[in-house]
C-alpha cells in the first residue's frame, strides 16, 4: 500500500491545520485537557481520512485483451440503453459506476487502445447519484479505440463532495489497459459507454475493483 501522488498537497493542508489547532488548545487552553484531546481526535480523524481517501493499494493484473476491465471501485448503478449526445450521437449501453468515499478514487484504462478524443467539461456538482450529473457535472469524456476498431467511451464525473477531477491523458496517447489515467479527488462516478450488445459480466449492485474485475467482453 502506498500514498498516491494526489494526495500531498491535501495531507500538507492537513498537517498545518492539525499543528494549528493542537497549537492553540495548548498555548490558549493548558488547563482544558478536553480542549487538547479534541484537537488531537480531530487531527488524527482528519489524517486517517486523508491516508485511506489516497491510497494507492498494490494490485496484480492480467491484462486481457478480450475484456473491458472496471475503470474504477465502486458499485454498479446504472445498466442501460441510452443515446450518447457527445461522441457517438446514436444509442449505447451505458454502465456506471458509483465511487463512495470509502473507495480507491484512481481512475484506469478499460481497454487497450490509442486515446482517439478526449474533452474537460467544467459544470456542476450534483451528487452522483443525479441522472444530470452525467451532463451537468463537471467530468472529462475519454474515447479509447481498441485495435480491431471497438470504440469504449468513459467519463469521469464529479459529484456534491468530488470537487476535482484528474487526467493524465490527451488525444493521441496509448491506453494501456489497467494503466492510470486519472484521478477523482474524494470519489464520485465514472460511466462506461459500450457497443450495443455487450456481453456483460455485471449487474446492477455488484461491487468492483479496478484493474481487477470484467465489465464485459469485447
Amino acid at each position: 500500500m502506498t500514498f498516491h501522488k494526489e494526495g500531498w498537497p491535501s495531507l500538507f493542508i492537513v498537517l498545518v491545520f492539525s499543528a494549528i489547532i493542537i497549537f492553540i488548545a495548548k498555548y490558549f487552553f493548558p488547563e482544558f485537557l478536553i480542549a487538547q484531546w479534541f484537537a488531537y481526535l480531530l487531527s488524527g480523524f482528519l489524517i486517517i481520512t486523508i491516508l485511506q481517501f489516497f491510497r494507492d493499494p498494490k494490485r496484480e493484473f492480467t491484462i486481457n485483451d478480450g475484456k473491458i476491465i472496471a475503470p474504477a471501485d465502486g458499485k454498479v448503478v446504472v445498466i442501460e440503453e441510452t443515446e450518447e449526445g457527445e461522441y457517438f450521437k446514436d444509442k449505447r449501453l451505458q454502465v456506471s459506476i458509483f465511487m463512495s468515499p470509502l473507495n480507491v478514487h484512481i481512475n484506469r484504462y478499460p481497454i487497450a487502445g490509442k486515446v482517439s478524443f478526449f474533452k474537460y467539461h467544467p459544470g456542476k456538482f450534483l451528487a452522483a447519484w443525479e441522472p444530470k450529473s452525467s451532463t451537468d457535472n463537471e467530468r472529462t469524456t475519454v474515447v479509447v479505440e481498441h485495435q480491431n476498431g471497438t470504440k469504449i467511451l468513459f467519463r469521469q464525473i464529479a459529484g456534491a463532495l468530488a470537487r476535482r477531477i484528474v487526467w493524465y491523458c490527451k488525444e493521441g496517447d496509448t491506453a494501456e489497459q489497467c494503466g492510470q489515467m486519472g484521478f477523482i479527488k474524494f470519489g464520485s462516478r465514472v460511466d462506461l459507454f459500450l457497443p450495443l450488445g455487450t456481453k456483460l459480466d455485471v449487474k446492477i449492485g455488484d461491487v468492483v475493483k479496478g484493474s481487477q474485475s470484467a465489465i464485459g467482453s469485447i
